[in-house]
């Protein structure tokens, strides 16, 4: 017969019991090994543990060794093997831990014999292959907390980047004070913002929210960093004054958008301040939802206007609109995700809240993160991204209040 590679191991102090079972397992194509006791096999269980075991012992003796099996982490089957019949004997083998019993002489009953180890062979392969698919599906777990863990270390370095990327908070600049707060979901955010002086009477300030999440989207609000910092050194050259009209700064960011072949497209509000003409002019690619513009008296209102998204057309146009600034004013931009955080169910109800809270008084970065409780808010269904410009002339307090 084709040798096998399973192996066997039989107990018992019966030198011709055991040499009889020997021979008819190895003549059925098992390796076989036998000792007379316990003691004299012990030493196959440091490195060469058997497949099967036929053992004549006590059922002390089959409690021992099921123990040890266990310690060893392997599965391996012991027939108790006895030439009494009794129920009792058959109970307490089985109860030490035996998986079968069989009545000596083994082979006598040759048939019988061959089921039981038919089916303790069946019993051997399937526990082997699930320890191979649970060793493999821990070397896959580890792998994936390593893939994981590298993961975060990367999105944590990416989140630095992004917190540079950001203007300095308190900022004053041509009489306005300028703040912002950025809160994102993830590690990354797809939402970004800036403010910076264009002269000395002007200062744009724009919004943005990016399509998607995760590292491609955060790749996109490098892309608006760059960008602007280059539409700012154009000007400061005389190569471009491209960052001085609202429409044409959206353009420039499509045209970007639509070379990097990302598929990613942003919403934006950008407007443009000039405080000795007392006046806003902006655009808007699809940004909502839309500014608050507010006035000394209580006076507020969501600014008009709307346009396409930005990164999606090949050549799309864009309608600039103006609003004069006569009044000490506070202008608050925010990000869809705000809308999130605010507990009515329709986008109506949302809103009116939002204006509620900015007429109010509620204009600021401080007073909105207490009022709307951001900072007890530990998993955001999106990101959250706000700036709050305050006029410090004509009137307005020069300390903006919370």
């Amino acid at each position: 017969m084709t040798s096998r590679t399973e192996r066997i191991l039989i107990i018992d102090a019966d030198e011709k019991a055991r040499t009889d079972l020997a021979r008819y397992l190895e003549a059925r194509g098992f390796y076989v090994t036998g000792y007379r006791d316990l003691a004299s096999a012990k030493a196959l269980f440091d490195d060469n543990i058997p497949d099967v075991i036929f053992a004549d012992l006590p059922p002390e003796s089959i409690r021992d060794l099921a123990n040890r099996l266990e310690e060893a982490e392997t599965f391996t089957p012991i027939v108790a093997c006895s030439s009494s019949e009794s129920s009792a004997d058959v109970v307490s083998a089985l109860r030490a831990g035996a998986a079968d019993f069989v009545l000596k002489p083994c082979n006598d009953d040759k048939g019988a014999l061959d089921d039981v180890i038919g089916k303790l062979f069946d019993r051997v392969r399937v526990n082997r292959l699930n320890q191979l698919y649970r060793q493999e599906l821990e070397e896959a777990n580890r792998d994936l907390r390593d893939g994981i863990a590298e993961l975060r270390a990367d999105q944590r370095a990416g989140r630095k980047v992004q917190l540079r990327m950001l203007p300095e908070h308190e900022q004053v600049m041509s009489g306005l004070h300028v703040d912002h707060m950025i809160k994102p979901s993830l590690y990354l955010s797809g939402d970004f913002l800036d403010y910076f002086r264009i002269s000395d009477d002007k200062v744009l300030v724009y919004i943005a929210d990016v399509s998607g999440h995760g590292a491609s989207s955060a790749f996109v609000t490098v892309l608006l960093k760059n960008l602007t910092n280059r539409l700012q050194r154009n000007l400061r050259r005389g190569s471009s004054e491209d960052i001085l009209y609202p429409d044409r700064f959206l353009e420039r960011i499509n045209s970007e958008l639509l070379d990097t072949g990302l598929g990613k497209h942003v919403t934006v509000f950008v407007g443009i301040i000039s405080l000795s003409e007392r006046k806003l002019n902006y655009a808007v690619g699809a940004h909502f939802p839309m500014p608050i513009l507010s006035f000394e008296g209580g006076e507020a209102a969501f600014l008009e206007g709307s346009g396409l998204p930005v990164g999606l057309f090949e050549t799309p146009e864009w309608e600039v609109y103006e609003v004069p600034l006569n009044k000490p004013f506070h202008l608050t931009l925010f990000s869809d995700g705000i809308l999130e955080v605010i507990r009515e169910k329709g986008l109506d109800e949302k809103e009116r809240t939002l204006l509620e809270l900015v007429s109010g008084g509620r204009h600021t970065i401080a007073s909105l993160n207490e009022a709307l409780h951001l900072e007890q808010i530990t998993e955001l269904p999106d990101d959250i991204a706000i700036v709050s410009v305050t006029d410090t002339i004509n009137g307005s307090d020069n300390t903006p209040s919370n």
